[in-house]
């Protein structure tokens, strides 16, 4: 069974990780949430839903400042880590190792053991100091994956893009699923072949 470590920080787009956690349960995918205290105002404002209803999604969850936690040790192994949304106070955190809470020392465990970092990067538009940022977690080593949605599979919702971009997030975690339309070649999109 694949094991993810999920992260919600508190930017905007808290439905990308609340869509990814429900792909992942789906997907029948051993989850690890870990939700800021900004996130849990984000998500009640965004999707109207209560943190506690979306932590009732995930297998596992955290306390934000619990740094003792067995994901804060290289030796729990997972399969890799998704932040999304991830604000752009938990890139400069994670960016400069300031491992302070659970949710970047997560981040920084999946990084010094060279597993999958995904951050979902919620910001417009970025200045210089964003750019740095991003370009510092890439350096060592996390996937920089901004929420920007695909259009060849002629979304017709905003659920659809949602959807469409949690499920992309995922497969760069090397979670397969059907929630997101494959490039067919000359214009044309499948969905989840």
């Amino acid at each position: 069974m694949k094991r993810i470590i999920l992260a919600i920080s508190g930017a905007s787009g808290a439905v990308l990780g609340v869509r990814a956690l429900e792909l992942l349960r789906a997907a029948a995918v051993e989850t690890h949430l870990i939700v800021s205290p900004a996130a849990r105002r984000t998500i009640l404002a965004e999707t109207g839903r209560p943190a506690e209803q979306v932590e009732a999604l995930a297998s596992f969850c955290y306390a934000f400042d619990d740094i003792g936690a067995r994901l804060a040790s290289g030796s729990f192994v997972t399969d890799g880590m998704l932040v999304a949304p991830c604000s752009i106070k938990t890139l400069s955190a994670i960016a400069n190792s300031y491992a302070d809470n659970l949710l970047v020392r997560a981040a920084d465990v999946c990084l010094k053991e060279g597993r999958p970092l995904v951050l979902a990067v919620r910001e417009t538009p970025l200045h210089r100091g964003h750019l740095r940022l991003m370009d510092l977690a890439a350096r060592a080593g996390a996937v920089i994956f901004p929420p920007i949605p695909a259009f060849y599979g002629g979304p017709q919702t905003v659920d659809d893009l949602v959807t469409a971009l949690a499920g992309r997030m995922l497969l760069r975690l090397g979670i397969e699923t059907d929630a997101y339309p494959r490039w067919g070649g000359d214009g044309a999109a499948t969905q989840g072949e």
